[in-house]
């Protein structure tokens, strides 16, 4: 009898370590029950996605879940996916490269858009016209969003830093509001809620430049995409759809985002009318946005002294899965 207890041991041993062998080596990996993606109001391609179930209709072909999270802001959305509440998190490019400086393990994969979806704001009636005139003032932002990298950049274009004003660290719809309730002297703004502060009250955006926004990507967690890079392209593929229906469908899109976001029309319209549908495919053009926010961003302490920004953005910007799906 002790032998036969002894074998069956044995055999069950054996049966674990294979069993786990097995489940190192990926066995399995393909198995998906649910993909969560997240939308976002400064994302109108999520919204129509999201608004028309293209991403439930191809999946569920498949028998996987499509789970919808709102981010609130870039900030959110990387939070979302280091915690992996999310799969897929829309965030803006320099964002996404600080979290990939902090250990996010993340990859930029699809250009939702190319915005103008950030400015410096200040109260109609306020005497601030200039970056110079925010020093020793109150200026709300968001950390690690662009709005934020925006405001670093143009401090330093006029011989400032963080070190001469005080940062009121508030998300996107907070920092409007402090704005318009003088609690803040200037606000580094995000649409919808620039456009609405814009619409509604007046509110004079001092300082804008295409330039300084750093594009809106698309970003999936890294193990995620090793495992499933077939649902990466598939995600892709239903945000070409959306991409394509914005394009051809503005009034449309600019209802969604009303309404989404519970906001005027007028506002929607000015919102989606500040970005570019056209180049879906991220590539060279965000490398070299994202190596210019990242001097700055290592000038401020944002991103550490001894990472290599080079390599770091080079990392981040992933062009195979868009490439493969829109090529």
């Amino acid at each position: 009898m002790r032998k036969w207890i002894a074998f069956i041991a044995v055999m069950i041993g054996a049966s674990l370590i294979i069993t786990a062998c097995g489940s190192a080596k990926g066995e399995g990996k393909d198995t998906l029950d649910k993909v969560v993606l997240d939308y976002a109001y400064y994302s109108p391609t999520s919204l129509a996605l999201k608004e028309f179930g293209w991403a439930e209709e191809v999946f569920e072909e498949q028998g996987i879940e499509v789970e919808w999270v709102l981010s609130h802001g870039s900030n959110k959305a990387l939070e979302f996916l280091n915690s992996s509440s999310v799969d897929f998190g829309s965030t803006a490019g320099a964002a996404a490269l600080i979290a990939k400086s902090n250990g996010s393990a993340i990859e930029s994969v699809y250009i939702y858009s190319k915005p103008e979806w950030t400015a410096l704001v200040a109260t109609a009636d306020s005497d601030i016209k200039s970056v110079e005139q925010l020093e020793g003032k109150k200026v709300a932002a968001t950390l690690g969003t662009d709005p934020y990298i925006f405001l670093l950049r143009s401090l330093q274009e006029v011989g400032l830093s963080s070190q001469d004003l005080e940062i009121v660290n508030l998300q996107h719809a907070d920092g409007a509001n402090a704005l318009l309730t003088d609690q803040v002297d200037a606000w580094a703004g995000l649409d919808p809620h620039m456009a609405r502060v814009e619409v509604d009250s007046g509110a004079n955006l001092f300082l804008r430049d295409h330039d300084k926004n750093t594009y809106g990507t698309l970003n999936v967690r890294s193990e995620f995409a090793e495992q499933h890079p077939e649902v990466v392209e598939k995600v892709i593929e239903v945000y070409e759809k959306a991409r394509e229906w914005v394009i051809e469908n503005p009034e449309e899109a600019a209802e969604i985002l009303a309404r989404e976001a519970d906001m005027d029309l007028k506002v929607a319209e000015k919102s989606l009318e500040r970005n570019d549908f056209s180049d879906p495919i991220p590539g060279e053009k965000q490398i070299e946005a994202l190596n210019a926010a990242g001097e700055v961003l290592q000038a401020e302490n944002v991103i550490q002294e001894n990472i290599d920004v080079k390599e770091l953005v080079e990392e981040l910007i992933v062009e195979k899965f868009s490439k493969n799906v829109i090529e």
